[in-house]
Protein backbone atom coordinates (compact mmCIF):
# COMPACT_ATOMS: atom_id res chain seq x y z
CA UNK A 1 0.00 0.00 0.00
CA UNK A 2 1.36 3.70 -1.40
CA UNK A 3 1.60 6.21 1.39
CA UNK A 4 0.73 9.71 0.39
CA UNK A 5 3.58 11.72 1.99
CA UNK A 6 2.72 15.58 2.24
CA UNK A 7 5.48 17.43 -0.07
CA UNK A 8 6.03 19.58 3.01
CA UNK A 9 6.95 16.66 5.17
CA UNK A 10 10.64 15.75 7.11
CA UNK A 11 13.11 16.27 4.48
CA UNK A 12 11.34 18.88 2.28
CA UNK A 13 11.99 22.44 2.70
CA UNK A 14 8.62 24.46 3.56
CA UNK A 15 8.00 27.80 1.65
CA UNK A 16 9.06 30.97 3.00
CA UNK A 17 6.60 33.06 1.53
CA UNK A 18 3.10 32.38 -0.38
CA UNK A 19 1.58 35.32 -2.46
CA UNK A 20 -2.81 35.56 -3.05
CA UNK A 21 -3.25 37.57 -6.48
CA UNK A 22 -6.49 38.22 -7.36
CA UNK A 23 -7.52 41.11 -5.57
CA UNK A 24 -4.17 42.91 -6.04
CA UNK A 25 -2.67 42.25 -2.55
CA UNK A 26 -0.37 39.27 -1.43
CA UNK A 27 0.17 38.39 2.19
CA UNK A 28 3.36 37.03 3.08
CA UNK A 29 4.55 34.74 5.71
CA UNK A 30 7.29 36.44 6.50
CA UNK A 31 7.21 40.32 7.07
CA UNK A 32 11.04 41.89 7.49
CA UNK A 33 11.05 44.17 10.56
CA UNK A 34 11.98 47.59 9.77
CA UNK A 35 15.15 48.42 12.06
CA UNK A 36 14.55 51.60 13.37
CA UNK A 37 17.41 54.39 12.61
CA UNK A 38 17.82 57.52 14.20
CA UNK A 39 18.01 60.76 13.06
CA UNK A 40 21.59 62.53 13.00
CA UNK A 41 21.55 64.75 15.86
CA UNK A 42 21.53 68.76 15.25
CA UNK A 43 24.69 70.39 16.36
CA UNK A 44 23.44 73.71 18.30
CA UNK A 45 25.18 77.14 16.62
CA UNK A 46 24.57 79.71 18.96
CA UNK A 47 22.81 80.31 22.74
CA UNK A 48 19.01 80.05 22.97
CA UNK A 49 18.70 78.26 19.64
CA UNK A 50 17.59 74.82 21.71
CA UNK A 51 16.81 74.50 25.35
CA UNK A 52 15.79 71.52 26.80
CA UNK A 53 13.77 71.58 29.89
CA UNK A 54 12.69 68.51 32.48
CA UNK A 55 11.53 68.63 35.77
CA UNK A 56 12.76 66.05 38.55
CA UNK A 57 11.47 65.11 41.89
CA UNK A 58 13.41 66.00 45.03
CA UNK A 59 14.01 62.99 46.74
CA UNK A 60 11.99 62.21 50.04
CA UNK A 61 14.93 61.18 51.91
CA UNK A 62 16.58 64.68 51.68
CA UNK A 63 13.16 66.57 52.45
CA UNK A 64 12.33 66.38 56.36
CA UNK A 65 8.91 67.08 56.54
CA UNK A 66 7.30 64.02 55.41
CA UNK A 67 4.09 65.80 54.09
CA UNK A 68 6.56 68.01 51.90
CA UNK A 69 6.79 67.86 48.28
CA UNK A 70 9.42 69.42 46.13
CA UNK A 71 10.11 69.44 42.52
CA UNK A 72 13.15 70.84 40.40
CA UNK A 73 12.95 72.77 37.32
CA UNK A 74 15.77 72.44 35.06
CA UNK A 75 16.51 73.99 31.81
CA UNK A 76 20.13 73.44 29.68
CA UNK A 77 21.08 75.47 26.83
CA UNK A 78 22.41 72.80 24.38
CA UNK A 79 24.98 74.79 22.77
CA UNK A 80 26.52 76.50 25.51
CA UNK A 81 25.67 74.32 28.48
CA UNK A 82 24.43 76.77 31.03
CA UNK A 83 21.49 75.38 33.39
CA UNK A 84 18.76 77.58 34.83
CA UNK A 85 17.18 75.75 37.91
CA UNK A 86 14.05 76.76 39.87
CA UNK A 87 12.28 75.20 43.33
CA UNK A 88 8.40 74.84 43.11
CA UNK A 89 6.37 72.58 45.79
CA UNK A 90 4.01 71.30 42.56
CA UNK A 91 4.74 69.56 39.34
CA UNK A 92 2.39 71.34 37.31
CA UNK A 93 1.70 73.26 33.89
CA UNK A 94 1.49 76.71 35.95
CA UNK A 95 4.56 75.73 37.47
CA UNK A 96 6.30 74.87 33.90
CA UNK A 97 5.23 77.85 32.36
CA UNK A 98 6.54 80.53 35.48
CA UNK A 99 9.81 78.72 35.55
CA UNK A 100 9.72 79.55 31.48
CA UNK A 101 8.80 82.89 31.89
CA UNK A 102 11.74 83.49 34.45
CA UNK A 103 13.96 81.37 31.77
CA UNK A 104 12.98 84.07 28.84
CA UNK A 105 13.64 86.83 31.78
CA UNK A 106 17.66 85.37 32.25
CA UNK A 107 18.10 84.94 28.68
CA UNK A 108 16.70 88.08 27.84
CA UNK A 109 19.20 89.54 30.40
CA UNK A 110 22.35 88.41 28.69
CA UNK A 111 20.51 90.00 25.18
CA UNK A 112 19.63 86.47 24.25
CA UNK A 113 16.39 85.26 22.49
CA UNK A 114 15.21 81.36 23.06
CA UNK A 115 14.10 80.02 19.89
CA UNK A 116 13.28 76.87 21.05
CA UNK A 117 12.57 74.22 24.46
CA UNK A 118 12.56 70.53 23.80
CA UNK A 119 10.41 69.05 26.63
CA UNK A 120 9.23 65.26 27.40
CA UNK A 121 5.81 64.29 27.09
CA UNK A 122 4.33 65.21 30.54
CA UNK A 123 1.18 66.77 31.30
CA UNK A 124 3.08 69.33 32.84
CA UNK A 125 3.83 70.56 29.35
CA UNK A 126 1.42 69.22 26.89
CA UNK A 127 -1.82 67.75 26.60
CA UNK A 128 -1.43 65.31 23.69
CA UNK A 129 -1.86 62.03 25.25
CA UNK A 130 -4.93 63.23 27.81
CA UNK A 131 -7.71 61.25 27.13
CA UNK A 132 -10.08 64.43 27.47
CA UNK A 133 -7.82 67.51 26.63
CA UNK A 134 -6.04 66.20 23.59
CA UNK A 135 -7.11 68.93 21.11
CA UNK A 136 -6.86 71.72 23.82
CA UNK A 137 -3.48 73.72 24.13
CA UNK A 138 -1.49 73.48 27.75
CA UNK A 139 -0.96 76.51 29.79
CA UNK A 140 2.39 75.79 29.21
CA UNK A 141 2.44 75.39 25.43
CA UNK A 142 0.18 78.96 25.22
CA UNK A 143 3.28 80.57 27.40
CA UNK A 144 5.66 79.52 25.20
CA UNK A 145 3.57 80.51 21.80
CA UNK A 146 3.32 84.48 23.18
CA UNK A 147 6.92 85.22 22.80
CA UNK A 148 7.16 83.16 19.63
CA UNK A 149 9.08 79.94 21.23
CA UNK A 150 8.86 76.86 19.63
CA UNK A 151 8.44 73.93 21.98
CA UNK A 152 9.19 70.70 20.65
CA UNK A 153 8.19 67.29 21.82
CA UNK A 154 10.60 64.54 21.95
CA UNK A 155 9.63 61.11 21.43
CA UNK A 156 7.59 59.25 24.13
CA UNK A 157 9.14 56.79 26.39
CA UNK A 158 12.74 58.10 25.25
CA UNK A 159 14.87 60.46 27.64
CA UNK A 160 17.59 59.60 25.83
CA UNK A 161 16.61 62.67 23.42
CA UNK A 162 16.70 65.04 26.23
CA UNK A 163 19.65 63.43 26.87
CA UNK A 164 21.87 66.60 28.62
CA UNK A 165 18.92 67.53 31.10
CA UNK A 166 18.66 63.78 31.76
CA UNK A 167 22.33 63.49 32.82
CA UNK A 168 23.02 66.53 34.57
CA UNK A 169 19.72 65.33 36.96
CA UNK A 170 21.92 62.35 37.50
CA UNK A 171 25.20 64.50 38.52
CA UNK A 172 22.43 65.99 40.83
CA UNK A 173 21.63 63.57 42.52
CA UNK A 174 25.45 62.48 43.53
CA UNK A 175 26.61 66.20 43.62
CA UNK A 176 23.64 68.17 45.38
CA UNK A 177 20.84 66.01 46.51
CA UNK A 178 22.96 62.79 48.37
CA UNK A 179 24.57 65.35 50.53
CA UNK A 180 21.78 67.94 51.16
CA UNK A 181 18.65 68.26 53.87
CA UNK A 182 15.96 70.88 52.77
CA UNK A 183 13.21 71.57 55.64
CA UNK A 184 11.05 73.84 53.38
CA UNK A 185 10.14 75.01 50.16
CA UNK A 186 12.49 78.55 50.86
CA UNK A 187 14.92 76.28 51.63
CA UNK A 188 15.43 74.27 49.15
CA UNK A 189 15.48 76.97 46.59
CA UNK A 190 17.94 79.07 48.26
CA UNK A 191 20.60 75.51 47.96
CA UNK A 192 18.91 75.06 44.56
CA UNK A 193 20.23 78.57 43.79
CA UNK A 194 23.78 78.43 44.96
CA UNK A 195 23.97 74.46 43.52
CA UNK A 196 23.00 76.52 40.29
CA UNK A 197 25.78 79.02 40.48
CA UNK A 198 28.59 76.46 41.30
CA UNK A 199 27.42 74.11 38.54
CA UNK A 200 27.78 76.85 35.67
CA UNK A 201 31.47 77.30 37.10
CA UNK A 202 33.85 74.24 35.78
CA UNK A 203 35.21 74.25 32.61
CA UNK A 204 34.05 71.66 30.40
CA UNK A 205 35.67 69.59 27.77
CA UNK A 206 33.03 70.07 25.11
CA UNK A 207 33.21 74.07 25.49
CA UNK A 208 37.16 73.68 24.61
CA UNK A 209 37.62 73.67 28.63
CA UNK A 210 35.58 76.81 29.14
CA UNK A 211 33.06 77.59 31.98
CA UNK A 212 29.20 77.36 30.85
CA UNK A 213 29.13 81.15 32.18
CA UNK A 214 32.16 82.41 30.20
CA UNK A 215 31.43 80.25 27.40
CA UNK A 216 28.25 81.68 26.73
CA UNK A 217 29.27 85.64 27.25
CA UNK A 218 31.95 84.62 24.67
CA UNK A 219 29.30 83.21 22.40
CA UNK A 220 27.15 86.47 22.76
Amino acid sequence: MEVWRSPWSVGSAAPRACSVSGAGWAVSWEKKKKAYVPKPYQQMTYPGQRVQMDVKVGPRCCITDPELRLFQYTAIDEFARLRFLAAYPEQSSYSSADFLKRLVRRYASRDIRIECVQIDNGFEFTNRFSNSKWDLQAFFEKTAAEPGIRHKLIRPYTPRHNGKVERSHREDQKRFDSCHSFFSLLDFDKQLTVHNRRSNNPPMKPLSWASPSDFIVQSV
